[in-house]
């Protein structure tokens, strides 16, 4: 896709190659004015991308799923062997920094938490607002993770889960 389709579509958003790679963005994906996406990212459909976030996919590849909402002033960034996953219907509260991680299905990443690299966060968990969750940490599926490093508080049980 050009320059030009995506400033069409996403006025005021900056979409950019890196070496030649555009994203990849799902037609019914919305990308704010002020946004930044740049190289090998990929979007799912119905997925969002707030004002001020920056999506850069530089050394390794960023993948979005459907559904899912990545909130204002984010940071989603890769290293070269640890590329970000974010799941369907995850969401991704202000001012986050994911970074090299995977992020599976109906995780609540809270405001201002920070996800380092080679993390993996299950399915369904809550990630409090402010949580550090260091590199090479592994979030059991629901878990409710708290504090800087990140403890495990609690487990959602299912009608928990639902109301997510």
């Amino acid at each position: 896709m050009s320059r030009a389709r995506f400033a069409q579509r996403f006025p005021g958003a900056i979409i950019l190659p890196w070496e030649g790679t555009w994203p990849t963005i799902a037609d019914d994906a919305f990308v704010a004015p002020g946004a930044v996406v740049i190289g090998n990212v990929t979007i799912g459909s119905k997925s969002s991308v707030w004002f001020q976030t920056v999506v850069r996919g530089d050394i390794a590849p960023i993948t979005i799923g459907e559904r899912s909402s990545v909130q204002d002033c984010t940071v989603v960034h890769v290293n070269t062997d640890a590329p970000t996953v974010i799941g369907d219907d995850v969401t991704v509260g202000h001012s986050a920094l994911v970074h090299g991680t995977t992020v599976h299905d109906g995780v609540l990443v809270g405001m201002g938490a920070i996800l380092m690299s080679y993390s993996e966060i299950g399915a369904g968990a809550v990630i409090a607002a402010g949580a550090l969750i260091p590199e090479r940490t592994h979030v059991p599926e629901n878990a409710v993770m708290v504090g800087m490093p990140a403890k495990q508080r609690d487990e959602l049980d299912e009608q928990q889960a639902q109301h997510l």
